[in-house]
């Protein structure tokens, strides 16, 4: 890896480790037409995330190991879809989070420009490992600790860690009011019934798409990234603009 000079790691990893290889099973595809809609409906419920003339603050929390490479090269050309919704209703900081490897788990900068983040992104390999959801939480609820974040995404495909260890961070995340978006590659149960309750905690939302499906993960990004920087105010805002992803959490809302 390339490690970028401002990347800070939330462990103390290994050097002298080499990451194990993979063990997960390939995770066959499936249709998630209905768990994307459920997903949008329930973002309503949320309450607006940012007060008038504040920039939103987005954590994008990614599972690098090596089952992820497609998703994560995907993840590197839609994430300037959120930048670009979000420049239009107040602007979007983000920070990049991501684990791979058995120890290694780090975070980016803040940055505002869709650019910064992709160069960050594009150092980055994804490596063999375990995950490592419970840190990536922790640091949300540290994060915001200092300065309010307005929402955690989570893109993984896999849990192997102690549910409890998780709920217990989640349930800290939750309680500082930052709701987080679990989305699901696949349809690992132990990972839906993981991601499922983090975001419960959270009083966020869970969704799964299928296994390179850009179009499903580019129309959930744009949602949270809006929620982030502007609230329900933003979505409907787009829909006017006649976004496809707001559109249909619009109409949901409306029934």
């Amino acid at each position: 890896m390339t490690r970028h000079p401002d990347d800070k790691s939330l462990a103390n990893p290994d050097p002298t480790k080499t990451p194990a290889a993979s063990t997960r099973a390939e995770i066959a595809p499936s249709s998630t037409r209905a768990e994307i809609n459920a997903f949008l409906s329930e973002v309503k419920r949320l309450t607006p995330a940012t007060g008038t003339g504040l920039r939103g603050r987005l954590i994008f929390a990614l599972d690098a190991t090596m089952s992820r490479q497609p998703t994560w090269d995907t993840a590197c050309r839609l994430q300037a879809d959120m930048f670009r919704e979000a420049s239009a209703i107040g602007g979007l900081d983000v920070q990049l989070v991501y684990y791979r490897g058995l120890t290694e788990c780090r975070s980016s900068p803040w940055v505002s420009q869709a650019e910064r983040l992709a160069s960050l992104m594009e150092k980055i390999d994804c490596r063999g490992g375990h995950t490592q959801i419970g840190k990536v939480v922790a640091h949300a609820r540290r994060e915001t600790e200092r300065t309010k974040v307005q929402a955690l995404v989570f893109v993984g495909d896999a849990m192997e860690e102690k549910l409890d260890d998780i709920c217990h961070a989640a349930g800290g995340l939750g309680l500082l009011g930052v709701p987080a978006f679990m989305f699901q590659e696949g349809d690992d149960p132990i990972a839906e019934q993981a991601f499922r309750e983090v975001a419960r905690l959270t009083r966020g939302a869970y969704c799964r798409f299928d296994p390179g499906a850009a179009h499903q993960l580019a129309e959930l990004l744009r949602a949270v990234a809006a929620y982030a920087a502007g609230g329900m105010r933003a979505l409907a805002d787009l829909s006017a603009r006649r976004d496809a992803g707001a559109i249909k959490l619009i109409r949901q809302m409306r029934q």
